[in-house]
């Protein structure tokens, strides 16, 4: 059950109706372990009673397993290996809720231009993503309840995180805005031993003002260039962030400035841009200069591209199966866990030009290489498709390679798009029957 789940995932099945549909199939039951069809309804029923807790565990060990192989190595920022702490809505619905759903009141106008109110549901996770130029792993997440605060809940995830997989695991955490506070600050650097790099936004603090008045006037200590980008950086050493966090803080302040290529009419002209940032650095990251404290601080945007952009795009993270406490944090779960594996054999198994492969042949990596490691198979069928799957070169021999003539590859090519490869397979039979 949790294995059909877990696979349907991968092959990306856009509801329990289809995957039900893809239970007939002799294939999908032999590699499922179970040799019947199953409704949508006990999927529903099962996702239900799950443990969470248990799937959170699979979690631990699958990233604890790829720490260990080295494939973590690549995520590194001069040799530190950063977490983003963000809170992001999985889905929302104007009728639909339970009882961990979060609620909030929204203005709308009707087809007459009349407003009204309107009471939408949506439950909402924080998570934790261990943030890299490529890809994102999601290492926990922490469900936020009716009435909690999103600090509260990254402070649980953090504490959880630390029993789970330990203190040297991750280096540094970074943060947007709403977690600069001295209660989190001080609970994650003095309680759990990680330094914190925070983005400053608000100006009422003394901290902020403090910044922009030592900084007003002097030379950047650094100047270097990102991404065509030239970065001017000034710092103060040590400053006295709130009264709730008594320790020194670090702060980073960063102009950028680069020119953009736009239309304007007929013509095309180069237009001037300038940011400015301002990061706090809580914690012992005295060595490492502020060009990697930006370099750290931007990275933090890559979850949304590399995480969230992804799942929701191509994973359907707004799209929930069966609307019930648990088997919504349960098939997230089960969601992350095919997300991680699928990126992970792509990023450490295969070569970056191997994802020009055909969409078919890419299902067929994944669906192998995630039964072999979910079922701990020796069978000779996933021993004789890994095998197949190691031989290059791919591009130019897919076609030939899932033909009819070849049981289990059209078996994996029909499973991701039945009747559109079903009618190329037979239209390239008709060809070489004509030739």
């Amino acid at each position: 059950m949790g294995l059909s789940l877990v696979l349907g995932e991968v092959v990306h099945v856009p509801s329990l109706l289809q995957l039900q549909a893809e239970t007939k199939l002799p294939q999908w039951q032999r590699w499922g372990g179970y040799q019947q069809e199953i409704s949508h309804d006990t999927f529903g029923y099962a996702s239900a009673r799950m443990d969470p807790a248990r799937l959170r565990r699979a979690g631990v060990w699958i990233c604890r397993k790829l720490k260990r192989g080295k494939a973590f190595e690549r995520h590194k920022i001069n040799g530190l290996l950063v977490v983003s702490l963000d809170a992001n809505e999985q889905f929302c619905s104007d009728h639909r809720c339970c009882e961990d759903c979060l609620t909030r009141e929204v203005t709308c106008k009707d087809a007459r231009g009349q407003e009204f109110q309107k009471t939408p549901y949506y439950p909402q996770q924080v998570y934790a993503p261990l943030s890299g130029p490529e890809w994102s792993v999601i290492l926990d997440l922490e469900p936020l309840r009716p009435g909690a605060e999103e600090c509260a809940a990254a402070l649980r995830l953090l504490r959880r995180m630390r029993q789970q997989y330990g203190r040297r695991f991750f280096d540094v955490g970074v943060v947007d805005s709403w977690y600069a506070n001295g209660p989190f600050l001080k609970a994650v650097v003095q309680e759990l031993g990680w330094p914190v790099i925070a983005v400053l936004k608000q100006e009422r603090y003394e901290a902020h003002q403090e910044v922009l008045a030592l900084t007003r006037g002097q030379k950047p200590t650094q100047v270097v260039e990102r991404e065509e980008r030239q970065v001017a950086i000034g710092e103060v050493p040590a400053l006295r962030f709130t009264d709730t966090y008594t320790g020194p803080v670090r702060a980073v302040r960063v102009r950028e400035w680069w020119t953009e290529r736009k239309r304007f009419g007929q013509q095309w002209l180069r237009e001037a841009k300038e940011q400015n940032w301002l990061w706090v650095v809580a914690g012992d990251l005295d060595g490492y200069g502020g060009a990697t404290i930006r370099d750290i601080g931007h990275l933090r945007w890559k979850i949304e591209n590399n995480a969230f952009g992804e799942l929701t795009q191509h994973w359907r993270l707004t799209h929930c199966a069966h609307r019930h406490p648990v088997a919504a944090v349960a098939l997230l779960w089960i969601k992350i866990i095919a997300f991680t594996l699928s990126h992970a054999f792509a990023s450490c198994t295969a070569n970056s030009s191997d994802w020009a492969r055909p969409r078919s042949t890419r299902c067929a990596s994944r669906f192998t290489a995630l039964c072999s490691v979910a079922r701990r198979s020796n069978s000779s069928a996933v021993r004789k498709w890994k095998q197949q799957i190691e031989q290059k070169p791919w591009p130019h021999q897919a076609a030939s390679r899932f033909t009819a003539s070849s049981p289990e590859g059209s078996a994996l090519t029909w499973i991701w798009r039945p009747r559109r490869l079903e009618s190329r397979t037979v239209a390239r039979q008709k060809n070489h029957s004509l030739l």
